[in-house]
């Protein structure tokens, strides 16, 4: 089974994480089958706007798949070089994410990359990296660019969800949908994006995230570091061993 699905819609390019069972969890074969999607719709005249979507309507995307994690397995290398540019770079074409289940870790890092989100009624966000030994590094540093100071401290320091409407209230989300309608939905949003003007569409997004983005390359060094620190800790292979362990961590600081 392909971890990562991809349709065309006319001219919208539906990019889907396919591991439903996994929680739609990045591992090294998904990470890289979106790097190879995502640079090809970049690359595509025929691509106006792109849905990002997860399989099911339990999960978006959980994250760093932390089974995974602990067995060793890394995320990255040349395969997923196209994922690493879509963080550290302005995606060239909108982006709408269609989040049809719980956003979560990873999965809330790559939405808030996206230019637009459609979530169903019953979806989560949250960010529990730091229940894990982890720290979401990229997702806090764009939520303070998104969100009042005090929230992004309360998504990053208590590792809890916030419920959809809440989102919404902050601006994180543009519209709420039933369940089982959120790829419906943005495929509809991205329709009436993608039937505008191309060059239209990159002036927009360039002018509207310049004054945003700031020294971009410098936040950027800073998540890279903290991330490095983080990713090697011991606490960071304890709190994947106890999620996998079903128990609670038990922490060093280390």
């Amino acid at each position: 089974m392909s971890e990562i699905l991809v349709d065309r819609h006319d001219a919208v390019m539906v990019i889907t994480f396919n591991r439903p069972d996994k929680g739609n969890a990045l591992n090294p074969a998904l990470v890289a089958g979106l790097s190879d999607a995502l640079d090809a719709a970049a690359t595509d005249d025929g691509v106006a706007a792109v849905v990002l979507t997860g399989a099911g309507d339990r999960v978006f995307c959980a994250g760093l798949d932390l089974a995974a994690f602990s067995a060793g397995e890394q995320v990255g290398g040349d395969a997923t070089a196209g994922f690493t540019r879509f963080f550290q770079e302005r995606y060239p074409k909108p982006l709408i994410a269609a989040a049809n289940g719980h956003v979560v870790a990873g999965g809330f890092e790559i939405l808030l990359r996206c230019d637009l989100v459609v979530a169903a009624e019953h979806v989560e966000f949250g960010l529990p990296e730091a229940a894990r030994g982890l720290a979401a590094a990229a997702g806090i540093s764009m939520l303070s660019q998104r969100i009042p100071m005090a929230m992004v401290l309360e998504l990053g320091l208590t590792a809890q969800r916030i419920p959809v409407q809440r989102a919404y209230d902050l601006g994180l989300v543009n519209s709420i949908v039933p369940t089982g309608a959120a790829r419906e939905g943005a495929l509809e949003l991205a329709a009436t994006v993608a039937a505008n003007s191309p060059l239209s569409l990159r002036v927009t997004k360039e002018v509207a995230y310049a004054a945003e983005d700031g020294d971009h390359a410098a936040a950027w060094e800073r998540v890279a570091a903290a991330m490095n620190t983080v990713m090697t800790s011991a606490d960071a292979q304890e709190g994947a061993r106890a999620f996998v362990e079903k128990r609670p961590p038990v922490w060093t600081g280390r």
